[in-house]
């Protein structure tokens, strides 16, 4: 049995895995590359393998950076089963159709290649076979799958592998602790190898009881300052938790200030709707709201804008109002648009609520910088940036550290992926302390490892 890393290798963007056990070619996930443009030149190398001797793709999730480049793949020959939730399979749909557009304007505005066609994205739709949480399926004699709740974004997994005696789990990408809608992450059990994330391991969240808190503080703030109060928001989870605490905020504690807020991408919208059809995914409060008839996705003063001529309206509005738009990295998407109009504004406010690839735009601002470019000018921030960690859908280094915990005494070896150096330093450190006896290891792109 051997493992090949082909992605997201002390980097957090790429994720692709290759497995090969008993002749056949598992790959787990296959993302895109973002950095600096909405899908980095890495996007257009080959692969670190064949498509067409692919046999299987088991999914993880929705996300772009695991899920992007699987037109690629079947544009260049993958003509395999690709194994996720049912609610993945969807949203992946969504988020292939929404790159593409991207992709064309980019290609259209500044000559940027496109990296898949509409064709393709058909082709990879018809491969899906979506199947329900803790559900085994037989790939091959010997060979079964499982897929587990990560609590990381909607529909999101953890994947078990079985293989004569051996247990493999690749963590896609693990959830944050109390997260709304959201279940927790699955406990992980009598695992050998574990191939893990480690987004944020080296840095611990705000406690999730302060995150209604913290959301209010800065909004009343924003009010008072009279400007724009700017989200850049990934469209999947990102938003719909955004939602869910502002419908708290406005319906049962009557606390929210009385501004207009806008939904600003049409992804973000369309994938809002996908999870009114899965509520056996919610956690219990959710579940109840949603039974008693609460569409906590729908409350007083929000506005959703799917439109362009309704996009250009928000800017026409005076006085202080709300904008959650995509992308979450601001590294593309009607975000841009609204950057480019209030990030000098000194009474206005940006709050980053996800991760911030190395290159991005969102990057940048996170990282202090007082002079961007966005979409071609270059632009003063004098406006008031703020980081919510509490609202990131990744777990931090001590939620990691506990999900390992759980199979402590099992485990071999695992291997940190999905991570820039410093947090996969950090997070190796620390499991070192806690586990005398793990073998650790952090990747480079293109090793290969026997297991």
């Amino acid at each position: 049995m051997k493992i090949k890393f082909c992605g997201a290798d002390k980097e957090v963007t790429g994720s692709c895995h290759l497995l090969e056990i008993n002749n056949k070619k598992i790959l787990i996930d296959c993302g895109m590359f973002q950095g600096t443009n909405f899908n980095a030149g890495k996007n257009y190398d080959d692969f670190l393998f064949n498509p067409e001797e692919i046999d299987f793709l088991l999914l993880t999730h929705a996300h772009l950076d695991h899920c992007g480049r699987i037109p690629k793949l079947v544009k260049q020959g993958f003509e395999g089963k690709i194994y996720t939730t049912k609610g993945t399979s969807e949203l992946a749909n969504l988020i292939w159709e929404d790159a593409y557009s991207i992709m064309k304007y980019n290609n259209k505005k500044f000559d940027y290649p496109v990296l898949y066609n509409p064709s393709d994205i058909k082709k990879a739709k018809q491969l899906f076979v979506g199947v329900g949480y803790n559900q085994e399926i037989k790939l091959d004699k010997d060979l079964k799958i499982v897929f587990k709740d990560a609590g990381h974004i909607f529909g999101s997994a953890f994947i078990e592998i079985y293989f004569e005696g051996k247990k493999i789990v690749f963590s896609g990408d693990i959830g944050n602790e109390n997260v709304p809608i959201l279940r927790d992450t699955e406990k992980l059990e009598n695992v050998d190898y574990l191939i893990c994330e480690s987004t944020y391991g080296d840095r611990i969240h705000e406690k999730s009881s302060e995150r209604k808190k913290i959301i209010l503080d800065l909004i009343k703030q924003g009010v008072n300052d009279g400007g724009t109060i700017m989200i850049p928001a990934f469209s999947l989870e990102r938003t719909q938790e955004f939602l869910y605490e502002l419908n708290n905020l406005a319906e049962y504690e009557k606390a929210l200030p009385n501004i207009p807020i806008f939904l600003d991408s049409p992804l973000a919208i369309k994938a809002t709707k996908v999870y009114g059809k899965y509520p056996e995914y919610y956690d219990q409060e959710a579940k109840e709201l949603h039974d008693a008839g609460d569409d906590f996705f729908d409350f007083k003063n929000l506005e959703m804008t799917c439109k362009k001529r309704e996009s250009k309206k928000i800017n026409r509005l005076k006085g202080s109002k709300m904008i959650i738009a995509g992308a979450g990295m601001m590294n593309g998407g009607r975000i841009l648009h609204h950057a480019c109009r209030y990030l000098s504004d000194p009474r206005s406010t940006l709050i980053i609520v996800g991760y911030q690839a190395h290159g991005t735009l969102g990057r940048k601002i996170y990282n202090g910088e007082k002079r961007v470019r966005v979409m071609h000018q270059m632009l003063d921030v004098n406006c008031h940036v703020k980081a919510i960690g509490a609202l990131s859908a990744h777990g931090d280094q001590k939620k990691i550290l506990d999900w390992i915990d759980n199979t402590k005494t099992s485990i071999k070896k695992v291997f940190y992926v999905h991570g820039e150096k410093r947090a996969i330093e950090s997070l190796s450190n620390e499991t070192k302390k806690r586990f005398e006896n793990l073998e650790v290891v952090a990747p480079e792109e293109g090793d290969e490892f026997e297991i």
